[in-house]
């Protein structure tokens, strides 16, 4: 009887252990499926953006973050627009009358700022540019102003996307068109600070 017993005890231990291997083959398997999935609705995205070109000018951050989750996606190349003279936390106080940032926007003729390069290696090359900026009283941040008016965007497919706490995308996109004077603008997408990356990839869906 005891050997009857322990002989129970150990095929139900066998039993058990059995099912548990099985329970983490499956949770293995679902995982690879998921990455499989992902890898695949990446490398859709990206064939169907053709070569990428992320240019984002960011202020603070958010828009780089931004930017860099469409590279990721797209596996597409970064160029950040950067002032000659950058903008301190001073600098973009808003609230402030005498900061920088607001005497500009009070000066339109104040908003022509150089830029470290308007260039971008094989430029030709790119079938569609990203264009991310925050938005600064409505508007597209006219830092990346130089940028639009400095490159011929025929023959490119251009989308817009844009940060921002509270304001929309607005006319923002319309107005870098008409500054353009070329390329095929699509309808672009703002973005919340924070935003995560399930909401770009979901954006970049859409875009196939």
């Amino acid at each position: 009887m005891k050997l009857k017993k322990k002989l129970t005890i150990f095929l139900s231990g066998v039993v058990a252990l059995a099912l548990l291997v099985g329970c983490q083959s499956n949770k293995m398997s679902q995982t690879n499926d998921q990455a499989n999935e992902q890898q695949q609705s990446d490398n859709e995205v990206s064939n169907s953006l053709g070569k990428t070109l992320i240019v984002y000018y960011s202020a603070t951050g958010n828009t780089k973050e931004v930017a860099d989750m469409i590279a990721k996606e797209t596996d597409g190349t970064l160029f950040e627009i950067e002032p000659k003279n950058p903008y301190s936390d001073e600098d973009l106080n808003y609230s402030d009358d005498n900061s920088r940032v607001t005497r500009e926007y009070n000066n339109e003729n104040a908003r022509n700022i150089e830029l470290i390069s308007t260039t971008v290696d094989n430029w030709d090359s790119y079938d569609t540019v990203f264009i991310g900026y925050p938005i600064w009283w409505g508007i597209a941040a006219w830092p990346i102003d130089n940028f639009i008016k400095g490159n011929d965007f025929s023959d490119k497919t251009v989308i817009p996307f844009c940060t921002s706490s509270s304001s929309g995308l607005g006319d923002s996109g319309e107005l870098l068109e008409q500054m353009a004077g070329s390329g095929n603008w699509k309808e672009g997408q703002r973005f919340n600070s924070g935003v995560s990356s399930s909401d770009v990839q979901n954006w970049l869906n859409e875009l196939k």
